[in-house]
């Protein structure tokens, strides 16, 4: 199958996605070139790729441009299926055009905008909408999503496929978890920092922790909002570690090796990145029950969910890891060995497939091209011309 994958964003999730899929079919990256302060991503020299510059939202004749060369690569190519991820203010108006000749396959990170996440509102909302609705089928990461992206976007659930969010980081840490780094009672909170991350009530819950556990020590690691805000809020500052920054890979690996625990205090959430990172590095997750973590934050198994915004809750279930060290590293092994198996990059590509054989099914259906299964989705040789025709 002849695969063109095409996003904006999410360089280091695209790369093991496309590494993963090149191992069985032909795939074109279609990505920017990382900006300066953020890690070379590396893709296998079987990937064929096109790097492009990404302009700034305010430029819209660069970004004509951009979108222009991107879609004479695509022509050029003549993929079995367009994989697209979340949205884009400009490209988005490009997908109805490319669905015209094009299964298309749109993964849905998060059907709106979260609270407080300055960055993703550039693109409103509708036009964010307006993408995902011109996909034949789509993608989530999570099994709560389905009647949301549904009731949302006039999809059936027969178009919607749940397949978890690839494990990230070290992939070289599966199957032999280090402990020698682990400050065990260190609490990382990880990750772009706005308002629905729910920091506050981290913070909150702080003296509590402190009060039972008087070693304990919180890292804050990531870019986002003015920390004021938040510092003004400590009660004891020698508590706190704070990076507030881009995190590179190295330190990001320092980070997750040190921590004891993994906290997500989130306030509301689609699905979370982070979790499989802290089970790639052994570490057990104390996490909030919102949007899809508790699809992949097994209470009393891998961690604990608790309510949200309710930081004496919160402080419970850290102290309750943070003075069993035993139970806090068996989370962390399952939560390692669900990852490896169900996260993995073979498994999660094996599973994009298999999505992107329904979505040529759909496509044909829709388009009247042929009756059952497409010759080109066992096929890489068979592929659409540019009108749109089915060719051998």
């Amino acid at each position: 199958m002849k695969i063109a994958w095409i996003s904006y964003d999410f360089l280091e999730y695209s790369a093991l996605h496309v590494n993963a899929l090149s191992r069985e079919h032909d795939v074109l990256a279609i990505l920017p070139t990382p900006e300066l302060d953020e890690e070379e991503f590396i893709l296998d020299s079987g990937v064929s790729r096109y790097l492009f510059d990404k302009p700034r939202l305010r430029q819209p004749v660069k970004q004509y441009r951009s979108i222009r060369s991107i879609m004479e690569k695509l022509y050029k190519f003549k993929p079995d299926v367009v994989h697209f991820q979340q949205a884009h203010l400009w490209f988005n108006f490009s997908l109805k055009q490319i669905r015209k000749h094009f299964p298309l396959v749109v993964t849905i990170h998060d059907p709106q905008h979260h609270s407080g996440d300055a960055v993703s509102k550039k693109t409103p909302q509708w036009v964010v909408n307006h993408g995902f609705r011109q996909a034949d089928h789509v993608i989530v990461h999570g099994k709560t999503l389905v009647d949301e992206v549904c009731d949302l976007f006039d999809l059936t659930p027969d178009r919607v496929h749940v397949i978890p969010h690839v494990a990230m980081g070290n992939m070289s840490n599966q199957g032999k978890i280090d402990h020698s780094q682990t400050e065990p009672n260190t609490i990382l909170f990880f990750g772009r920092i706005w308002d629905y991350k729910g920091l506050n009530y981290l913070i909150e819950a702080e003296p509590m922790i402190s009060a039972e556990c008087p070693e304990a020590k919180i890292i804050i690691a990531g870019e986002g909002d003015d920390f004021q805000k938040y510092r003004r809020q400590f009660k004891n500052e020698d508590r706190f570690e704070v990076h507030n920054r881009w995190i590179t890979d190295e330190e990001r690996a320092e980070f997750f090796s040190r921590a004891g625990v993994v906290v997500l205090p989130y306030t509301d959430a689609t699905q979370s990145g982070v979790v499989p990172v802290a089970y790639n590095y052994g570490k057990p997750v104390v996490a909030t029950d919102v949007g899809a973590l508790s699809d992949c934050v097994m209470d009393g198994e891998t961690g604990y969910l608790v309510p949200p915004r309710q930081p004496k809750e919160l402080a419970k279930a850290i102290i309750k890891l943070l003075k069993d060290p035993l139970r806090a590293r068996r989370f962390g092994e399952a939560g390692q060995d669900w990852v490896s198996g169900e996260c993995s990059p073979a498994a999660v590509a094996e599973r994009h497939v298999e999505a992107y054989k329904k979505a040529c099914i759909y496509h044909a259906a829709q388009k009247g091209l042929v009756q059952g299964i497409p010759s080109y989705v066992t096929d890489s040789r068979a592929s659409f011309s540019r009108r749109g025709r089915l060719v051998e």
